[in-house]
């Protein structure tokens, strides 16, 4: 194997391995979030409507270990825990917040495609299974057991 292959496979997995923690459906709703600032777990939670309280923790954990959040925890009882962007967070918000605008820009687009190649798919299972059912061997669906 050359050597620039290796450093170009090694990129790949670096990029790859970033791009799985930006990338992700909550990742872009939780950085967007705080990007308005400091936010508690609830407050967050809230905010996004859908998410479990599971996979909200997730996030928050996988944002703060790779250096997008911190978690600041105030001795109050009970104890108040509030994340925040890191420098680096707020770094990420302006390609989040581009992706994001871009998905509302062309959500119609995207949805209409979507309905196209469903139909499309949905005729040629069609036209496949008309075709299945007029070969010899399957107008009538005793033959092949007949014959065996």
């Amino acid at each position: 194997m050359k050597q620039g292959s290796l450093q170009l496979t090694e990129d790949c997995r670096r990029v790859s391995a970033v791009l799985s923690r930006v990338g992700d459906k909550w990742t872009v709703l939780v950085v967007r979030q705080l990007g308005a600032g400091p936010r508690r777990f609830s407050e967050v939670r809230r905010a996004l409507g859908s998410i479990s309280q599971k996979m909200l923790t997730a996030t928050l954990r996988g944002l703060e270990r790779d250096g997008f959040v911190s978690r600041m925890v105030f001795p109050t009882v009970p104890p108040r825990v509030e994340y925040e962007l890191t420098a680096l967070g707020v770094d990420l918000l302006k390609p989040v917040g581009a992706l994001g605008q871009w998905a509302q820009q062309n959500a119609g687009q995207v949805e209409a495609a979507q309905r196209r190649y469903d139909e499309a798919q949905a005729r040629a299972k069609a036209t496949e299974l008309r075709a299945v059912a007029k070969r010899p061997e399957h107008a009538n669906g005793n033959e092949r057991q007949r014959a065996g």
